[in-house]
């Protein structure tokens, strides 16, 4: 048979990421790469307990099809723990945050219309966007966020802006209050919609995040969050708060997409979230982490010291952004750091334009604080390997320059 695939589909790539994590598979390889969330903290014997009551209590209507928007209680218990006047009719349960983002895509965007994202990006919104055949267009961003000078250029006939504020993939960067302030004031007078992505912001280390941008302006925002990073992934359950008008449009392109999510699991959740569970359970997270973040910055202050290393310090989240010195690139070394035992996700994939090849990303929630110190001597040895490489290749050129 002769297959033709449609235009859209041409611009479906895999996920580097994805690929980059079967290697990882390898014996002895420590992953700093995939941003999955740590399996101790997964609450087993909550959800076992819940299971057996959402069987118990009510399982035929667990185990049978249901309602688009989500399950009703499950609904109500996302507005009531969001920090603005959320009504629960604005709250529709997705197959992950994942799923919002490619609603979003397939409701606001055309071929060619234009998409603010920052620099860099989360990578799975980019994947989501592409197949729509939108122009991405990355405004400019530092440390506090993007720079809202660039955004007001770049607004003009945009369908919305992407923003991560809290603890972003893939920098762990976190937006200021006063650059949420001017971001927000900047775009209600543009009149462009923002779309923020929260999967991170519960986790935060020493204090929360500000106030998301969507709570300043909730007509003019579409606000995505999470039960992946505060309960377990395989749930596969997220959410999306949107303003009335566009809601029942995100809920049509959700009934064509998969009718509705999982409602055993959304029972199962509503269940465990009961009687302040998130409250108790999301900081023992947050402490795992703290303690691992810990454990990576003390290493890379150890190992990286005098080979022109630049990372940050997330205040939360999962992710710390990493900067080679000037002439290597992330890509190259790759091989180099697994061939040592290491992986990690060039930086590269993250932007809409192009990338920074300099630029990584190291994940420091699955490997345990002793695994964290072994990859981060790895990965330096591979350093001063490609740094003696390029050495080698400078005094090369200049050997032939002189003969020359």
């Amino acid at each position: 048979m002769n297959w033709k695939l449609a235009a859209r589909a041409e611009k479906m790539n895999p996920s580097v990421i994805r690929e980059i994590l079967k290697v990882t598979e390898r014996p002895g390889i420590i992953s700093l790469a995939g941003g999955l969330p740590s399996p101790k903290t997964f609450p087993i014997s909550a959800f076992a307990e819940a299971c057996a009551e959402v069987l118990h209590k009510d399982g035929q209507a667990a185990l049978q099809y249901a309602a688009s928007e989500g399950y009703g209680p499950l609904r109500e218990a996302v507005a009531a723990m969001l920090p603005w006047p959320v009504d629960p009719a604005q709250v529709l349960i997705t197959t992950g945050s994942q799923q919002g983002l490619d609603l979003i895509a397939k409701v606001l965007l055309d071929p060619a219309s234009r998409v603010l994202v920052e620099t860099p990006t989360y990578l799975g919104a980019l994947q989501a966007f592409s197949p729509m055949e939108p122009e991405a267009v990355s405004v400019a961003s530092d440390d506090e966020g993007v720079l809202v000078d660039d955004l007001k250029a770049k607004a003009k006939d945009a369908r919305f802006v992407y923003l991560l504020p809290n603890f972003q993939n893939p920098t762990g960067r976190t937006m200021t209050e006063s650059r949420r302030a001017a971001v927000s004031a900047a775009t209600a007078e543009a009149g462009l919609p923002i779309v923020e992505d929260n999967p991170y912001g519960d986790l935060w280390f020493d204090e929360a995040p500000p106030l998301p941008l969507t709570a300043r302006n909730p007509d003019g925002c579409i606000y995505l969050g999470s039960f992946s990073k505060v309960l377990a992934p395989g749930l596969r359950l997220g959410f999306l708060v949107a303003p009335k008008g566009i809601f029942p449009k995100l809920l049509q392109a959700k009934q064509a997409a998969d009718l509705h999510s999982p409602s055993f699991n959304q029972r199962m959740v509503s269940e465990v979230m009961k009687e302040g569970f998130l409250g108790r359970h999301v900081p023992t997270i947050r402490a795992l982490y703290k303690r691992q973040r810990d454990a990576m910055l003390a290493a890379l202050e150890r190992e990286m010291q005098g080979l022109g290393v630049s990372f940050n310090k997330p205040a939360g989240g999962m992710f710390l952004w990493l900067r080679l010195p000037e002439g290597l690139d992330a890509v190259a070394l790759l091989p180099e750091a697994v061939e040592r035992g290491v992986a990690f996700v060039p930086g590269t994939p993250f932007y809409a334009g192009a990338g920074d090849p300099r630029t990584l990303r190291l994940s420091f929630v699955t490997a345990s604080a002793e695994e964290i110190g072994t990859a981060i001597a790895a990965l330096a040895d591979a350093v001063r390997e490609q740094l003696a490489h390029r050495a080698a290749a400078e005094v090369q050129r200049q050997l032939a320059a002189s003969a020359a």
